[in-house]
């Protein structure tokens, strides 16, 4: 596509990370690169690859704007150089937002099922030796020698304690 408009490829930016997430490296530094003036024309496959929110999507497109660099997206073939485009973008950015809530709605559904079914949800339990790791106590190493997190361990430990006493006034 940069082959046909006749841009000239600078770099690739990526991430393996969801598009949910406002903070991502390879978003990070396309920014980073755009506020330098590295490029001129961001391409991308699809709209939904920048954001996943109305809000995180507008505020990528506006700072884009705001340094004067046109966003291109294949999939949709959008062309923000224009106020069409820009509109269009938006309302992309509002359907993908309602397909990632409808989603984790259909997730939601499928584990309250799951549990009224009685299957188990999560990670299994840890099989703790409580008696050693309370004999232990030295943060540290009982993590390590136990296998388990320093969290699990302060878990293991609090929950063993007794419950502070209240004051009546």
């Amino acid at each position: 596509m940069a082959a046909q408009r006749g841009y000239e490829f600078v770099h690739e930016y990526t991430d393996r990370i969801s598009g949910a997430k406002a903070r991502r490296p390879g978003l990070d530094e396309l920014m980073r690169d755009a506020r330098r003036g590295r490029f001129d024309v961001v391409l991308v496959w699809a709209s939904d690859r920048i954001a996943r929110s109305v809000k995180h999507s507008l505020e990528v497109l506006d700072e884009l704007n705001r340094l004067n660099i046109v966003y291109v997206s294949f999939r949709e073939n959008i062309d923000t150089a224009g106020p069409l485009g820009r509109a269009i973008v938006v309302i992309i950015g509002a359907i993908a937002e309602l397909e990632r809530n409808l989603i984790i709605e259909r997730v939601r559904t499928g584990m309250r099922r799951a549990k009224l079914e009685g299957r188990h949800i999560g990670r299994q339990p840890l099989d703790l030796d409580r008696e050693a790791i309370l004999r232990d106590r030295r943060l540290g190493q009982i993590a390590r020698e136990h296998s388990i997190s320093r969290a699990t361990v302060h878990r293991v430990v609090h929950e063993d304690a007794p419950a502070p006493q209240k004051q009546v006034a």
